[in-house]
């Protein structure tokens, strides 16, 4: 029963997918735009599987880049943001500065990192990566981590459990639902990233590959390439779904939602 209920959801999302392609198709033919403004799905398509292989290795060396700034940006944003949960008055005095780097854009820190590292080396697109990752997940997880209710610490407290406890059975569980839901927004963050920054370094890469191809005007190409950057996007983001589905069992509302 909730295994039709979690297929039916997804009904609607695909209809609409489907409609939007048709009106792409239908819109081409009807105002006759040209296809360096926007090449037909169908072309598209054939530009994807005909230059799969390709596709699919530029897609894999970015796809690693992606995955570890995903993972070193989300660490390091998961470490901090614990560390200042205790200390309440620096979090609130970092918490704007977070805020305003995240503002900063994202192609700003390409040049800064190929400075910093080999550009010939994964390292400028994987930095690039994690401090995009970074910035959501740190503030995310601290928001988690002390959105505690002052109940549940006096209750543990009347318990004797000492700081440790408190943490692993009161903070953690409470901040797991922030810290999944900055997962998923780090991992379309992390492969945009990776995407961006490969404009300035690595041939052969989904980056490079959409630029130059844009430069010979092979629009197909590009949208391909586009293509495959949103299939491993939705991959890392379905990924990061499923073990937070695992990790959340012990969540009553979601358990609530899953049988209403």
């Amino acid at each position: 029963m909730n295994a039709t209920r979690k297929i039916a959801d997804w009904i609607p999302a695909i209809a609409v997918f489907f409609l939007g392609v048709v009106v792409w198709q239908v819109s081409i033919d009807i105002f006759d735009i040209q296809k360096f403004l926007l090449p037909k799905p169908g072309s598209i398509v054939s530009a994807f599987w005909t230059q799969r292989s390709t596709l699919w290795s530029a897609g894999w060396l970015t796809l690693k880049e992606a995955l570890g700034g995903f993972a070193i940006g989300s660490a390091l944003g998961i470490l901090f943001a614990t560390a200042l949960a205790r200390f309440r008055r620096i979090s609130a005095a970092l918490m704007p500065i977070a805020i305003a780097a995240n503002a900063v854009p994202i192609i700003a820190f390409s040049p800064i990192f190929n400075a910093w590292f080999d550009p010939l080396s994964p390292s400028p697109r994987i930095a690039t990566a994690g401090v995009l990752c970074f910035f959501p997940v740190f503030v995310n997880t601290l928001r988690g981590l002390t959105s505690v209710k002052p109940a549940q610490i006096e209750l543990m407290r009347s318990y004797a459990a000492g700081e440790i406890e408190i943490f692993r059975r009161v903070r953690v569980p409470t901040a797991l639902p922030f810290v999944f839901s900055a997962l998923k927004v780090a991992t379309v963050l992390a492969m945009i990233g990776a995407i961006v920054a490969d404009y300035f370094g690595t041939f052969g890469s989904l980056g490079i590959t959409i630029k130059n191809s844009v430069s010979l005007f092979d629009f197909e190409t590009a949208w391909a390439a586009i293509l495959t950057a949103s299939i491993l996007g939705v991959a890392m983001y379905v990924a990061v779904s499923l073990v937070e589905r695992f990790a959340l069992q012990w969540d009553p509302t979601r358990q609530e939602r899953g049988t209403a």
